[in-house]
């Protein structure tokens, strides 16, 4: 009969997330408790543990880039980039977002964390897209403003998901390199950085495609709108 107490680590992880737990806290207890249950001695699970470390350490390098990100915040990094964008002429919804996915995909060729869905497209780039559209259109419907705020999270997905790994620290690439290296693959980090520029290239051409044809059915809405009123 197959013992599938063992899974249980799947069960504590997957649990310790939902209930957003201390992510290192929660897979180390998860190997722990797998390993008691599978009857392994405890200096057995650490040395397991010490080991499985060892040969993906490049994860740890990411600790080097922290001062520097924290230096460069500490000068008003995040300041001079909202300033950047509010500054900017005759705005729309597809300039801002573009705008946006640019620099969210600048920032992360540096390695720095500037972006995301909580602190940057809902209290920034969503409010701004939103007013730009409202400028352009003042009868805008609540539809179309929810289609704007969802567009608005969309170029956070196109700027980060498809530039993560053109950072040559950072940490998926280093996962990567990791894995590949247990597995007898030998990769270096100047190399795989170069195969995740396409994608980012890429992700920029159908993004600005994509906002092109909003903005025209933003246009083609306002116009029927006028024309309605005549």
């Amino acid at each position: 009969m197959i013992d599938f107490w063992p899974l249980i680590g799947i069960a504590i992880i997957t649990i310790g997330f939902m209930l957003r737990l201390n992510t290192l806290l929660v897979i180390l207890i998860a190997g722990v408790v797998t390993g008691l249950i599978a009857h392994l001695q405890i200096i057995e699970i650490l040395s397991i543990l010490g080991s499985s470390f060892t040969q993906n350490r490049y994860m740890s390098l990411f600790i080097l880039i922290l001062p520097m990100i924290g230096l460069l915040e500490h000068y008003g990094l995040k300041e001079r980039a909202e300033i950047l964008i509010s500054s900017m002429k005759n705005a729309s919804v597809s300039k801002v977002t573009f705008a946006y996915l640019i620099l969210r995909k600048v920032t992360n060729a540096m390695g720095l964390s500037l972006g995301g869905h909580p602190s940057m497209v809902r209290p920034l780039i969503a409010p701004m897209a939103e007013a730009a559209a409202v400028t352009e259109n003042p009868s805008i419907t609540d539809n179309q403003r929810l289609r704007v705020r969802a567009f608005a999270a969309v170029s956070e997905n196109f700027g980060n998901f498809f530039s993560q790994l053109i950072f040559i620290g950072s940490g998926g690439l280093l996962l990567i390199k990791g894995v590949l290296n247990e597995a007898g693959y030998t990769m270096e980090l100047d190399d795989m950085y170069v195969w995740a520029l396409p994608s980012a290239l890429a992700s920029i051409i159908i993004f600005f495609i994509f906002s092109k044809i909003e903005q025209k059915k933003a246009i083609a809405v306002l116009k029927a709108s006028e024309e309605s009123e005549c």
